[in-house]
């Protein structure tokens, strides 16, 4: 019930944008083509409900498939950059290089080189995703403290085991960040591959509502997109509140 009410400020505030955007669109002052109702928004959802599951299980599975692959690699790009004086030295500069290389300019070398299928978008999300992932991590590993690192290796442990027993757990925190940030990005970067090109998707239906003036199906597309974020930020949450009970009863 407590973390209910947490949300509660920001359920209100989103219900009175909803009832004020209902109420302005109603008042006739706006046409339904450029801004149509939440009411209208829904029906168009309910409408086209099929089509929009079909396309939203492809982009579902591009972002899935993206976010866990970027995960791995983040974990063994962090943990190589963290162990590693010369690794990171030579990798750490060219992993913030990567970042000023817009990623929707190498969307289309994905396509001449992959083809249109679910391979380049899946690369694209993997591309978005793992930056923050890895980042986060390397600052988490970095961050570990001190004491607890000495007296780990008074005790005779190796390398590997302060590793998994002291600095892994010591930067979950900041690791989950990454995660949390990389979640949405995931997302953003799957629908940004199938704008550039795609058989099928969200991306694909949004810009197709778009190009035929259908405004209601392209907020309704945009919800669906939304909620694909909200379920795999939900996911992040969940995993870090299994994985950190510690933090869990701080706060409570």
């Amino acid at each position: 019930m407590r973390e209910f009410r947490k949300y509660l400020p920001a359920l209100f505030l989103t219900l009175a944008i909803l009832i004020g955007w209902q109420a302005y669109v109603a008042s006739g002052l706006i046409s339904q083509r450029i801004l149509p109702s939440p009411s209208l928004i829904l029906s168009a959802l309910f409408d086209a409900k099929a089509i929009i599951a079909d396309h939203a299980l492809v982009t579902f599975v591009e972002v899935l498939a993206g976010f866990i692959i970027s995960v791995c690699f983040a974990v063994i790009t962090a943990t190589a950059i963290f162990l590693s004086t010369p690794v990171k030295k030579a990798l750490y500069p060219l992993l913030v290089a990567s970042q000023t290389i817009p990623i929707i300019a190498l969307a289309p070398l994905l396509l001449i080189w992959f083809g249109f299928g679910i391979v380049p978008k899946i690369i694209v999300v993997v591309i978005y995703s793992f930056f923050p992932v890895a980042v986060a991590l390397v600052d988490g590993l970095s961050a570990t403290p001190k004491n607890l690192v000495d007296y780990m290796k008074s005790q005779g442990a190796t390398r590997w085991q302060i590793l998994r027993l002291v600095n892994y757990p010591a930067a979950l925190d900041k690791f989950f960040i990454g995660l949390k940030i990389g979640a949405v990005y995931a997302v953003t970067g799957a629908v940004v591959g199938e704008f550039v090109g795609a058989y099928k998707g969200l991306g694909v239906y949004l810009q197709s509502s778009a190009y035929s003036y259908a405004t209601a199906q392209v907020f309704a597309t945009i919800l669906v997109i939304m909620a694909i974020a909200f379920m795999l930020l939900g996911s992040v949450f969940l995993v870090q509140k299994l994985t950190m009970p510690w933090k869990r009863a701080n706060n409570a």
